[in-house]
């Protein structure tokens, strides 16, 4: 296991609930949080009998809605000038706020959903739904149902899981220069698109 996964293993053995409630909770209003990861750790743990399944679940699921509702408060509350002011600190820039305001308007309660499941969408879920005057009883419907799904997805995985770490260890170790590689020809492949693309456009 990585140096972050053992120190956040460390905290969750501390503070077990607390650190499941506190993490996704402020994960889903725009701190950069492990909120994902400490559910997955909270439920393999479940599974060695040091946490319950089902009060993981119910807790991740209640601090879920809770964060994307203060998120949503902020954003309906402190509109666009808020969000241009201190969006950068969650990586939502002014131009990727016109690109998820759109697609928001365009997609409505779908991307509430769909958005629980997309690294930084999830964050940034509540936030542009309040700015983009979503109906509130609308949004906290999809919102539950998103909530919901991504809970049970995780938790389950992580509760499975929990039975073959060691196989899954022995499977990282043995494939992570392969994986490291996969990467960086993502990245690689990533960059070079968008130099083409770019070079398309001042064409």
């Amino acid at each position: 296991m990585t140096a972050a996964f053992v120190d956040l293993g460390a905290l969750l053995g501390q503070y077990g609930y607390l650190a499941v409630a506190v993490l996704v909770l402020v994960e889903d209003f725009g701190v950069p949080a492990p909120g994902e990861t400490v559910l997955i750790l909270a439920s393999i743990a479940a599974h060695a009998g040091r946490l319950n399944i089902l009060a993981v679940a119910a807790i991740a699921f209640v601090a879920a809605v809770a964060g994307d509702n203060i998120g949503f408060a902020i954003g309906h509350f402190g509109g666009r000038p808020l969000l241009h002011r201190f969006g950068r600190y969650v990586l939502l820039t002014p131009r990727r706020l016109d690109r998820a305001e759109r697609f928001m308007l365009r997609h409505g309660g779908k991307v509430v959903v769909i958005a629980r499941f997309v690294e930084g969408l999830r964050q940034a879920n509540g936030l542009l739904a309040g700015v983009t005057g979503m109906r509130w009883r609308r949004f906290l419907a999809f919102n539950m149902i998103g909530a919901a799904a991504w809970v049970g997805v995780w938790a389950a995985l992580g509760y499975l899981a929990g039975g073959h770490l060691p196989a899954i260890e022995h499977l990282i170790t043995r494939y992570q220069l392969y994986l490291l590689g996969a990467a960086v020809l993502a990245v690689a492949g990533f960059a070079g698109w968008r130099v083409l693309r770019a070079r398309r456009r001042r064409r």
